[in-house]
């Protein structure tokens, strides 16, 4: 299952995302979690130096590897050079497996505490002036429209804060994303704002409590958001911890917020994989890319790199 987590800078997505990472570690379920914030702290959530994580090899500099891996044998795409972010997986593409190593995930993951984690990398002085974060987030999303994961197998991303997430056709990769609300009329508002950009795809959007302090701060943000509530996260001395650099195993958290980590583990696991919608979505937001910018970039009709006889189900199976 995918698992985006969103919402308003300083929410604590980044801390939520590493929580439920390592939670699902220490139930030895296979769990890879994907940087893709302009932020990069998710290595050092999870456990990493500060020189582990900047050794991470940043996905959105290297991404031709990733498209030329990918692309395979698929006739439709003749280099990479002209494959961009969108670009539909079809006939001799190559998928990656949770199950499986790849030179995909051997060359750009590594494991702390049982987790194995992925880095899009930072916004450099380079690309100050030239380039949108999203060229690099776009490494990632080529990953999501590449992969293949089944039940009980999890892929955690923590996405680029406030509308952002919705500057591309990633925010439609995911079976559950949560939005991580703080009890302000600010965090509440960015629930909204998303909330009407997904209307109109299906996207399954829950919310996360967070930094709560009593039963009046949850009592506001169910007000906002109403069944969408799924979990609530008290303040928390082993997140204080966490921050500071000296975090303790996921065990020792406290019990209300392992039992939060339990109800947002049950809202993933009951949800429904819907693969060809995954697919429809992908060849919607191609298309538009395609016509929006893309066919300019390189030069050549991209819509046609869309496989009409291609079925993501077929694929899955074998």
């Amino acid at each position: 299952m995918r698992i985006a987590f969103i919402g308003k800078g300083g929410s604590g997505k980044t801390t939520l995302a590493s929580l439920f990472a390592q939670y699902l570690a220490e139930q030895k379920l296979p769990v890879v979690a994907i940087d893709a914030d302009i932020n990069q702290h998710l290595a050092q959530n999870l456990g990493m130096t500060a020189e582990e994580a900047a050794a991470l090899p940043p996905m959105g500099i290297e991404v031709d590897l990733i498209k030329n891996y990918f692309r395979g044998e698929n006739p439709r795409i003749r280099s990479a050079a002209v494959m961009v972010k969108t670009t539909p997986p079809g006939g001799g593409s190559r998928f990656a497996r949770l199950d499986e190593q790849s030179p995909i995930s051997e060359y750009f993951e590594r494991t702390i505490n049982g987790v194995r984690v992925m880095a899009v990398g930072e916004f450099t002085e380079e690309d100050l002036g030239i380039k949108c974060y999203h060229s690099k987030v776009g490494a990632a999303e080529i990953l999501l429209n590449h992969l293949i994961d089944r039940e009980h197998e999890y892929v955690v991303v923590d996405m680029t804060a406030g509308a952002d997430s919705f500057a591309s056709g990633i925010f439609t990769k995911f079976d559950v994303m949560f939005l991580v609300a703080e009890p302000t009329l600010k965090s509440v508002g960015v629930y909204e704002q998303y909330k009407k950009y997904a209307k109109d795809y299906d996207v399954n959007i829950k919310v996360i409590a967070n930094k709560v302090e009593d039963g009046a701060d949850a009592d506001f943000i169910k007000k906002h958001v109403g069944n969408d509530l799924v979990a609530v996260i008290t303040r928390s001395p082993f997140v204080r911890s966490l921050e500071k650099g000296t975090g303790k195993p996921i065990h020792q958290l406290e019990s209300e917020n392992q039992q939060a980590l339990s109800l947002m583990k049950k809202v993933v696991d009951g949800s429904e994989k819907n693969w060809k919608k995954f697919y429809e979505h992908a060849i919607h937001f191609h298309t538009k890319n395609a016509e929006s910018w893309a066919n300019e970039a390189i030069g050549e009709d991209a819509r046609l790199q869309i496989d009409p006889e291609f079925e993501i189900e077929a694929a899955i199976r074998r």
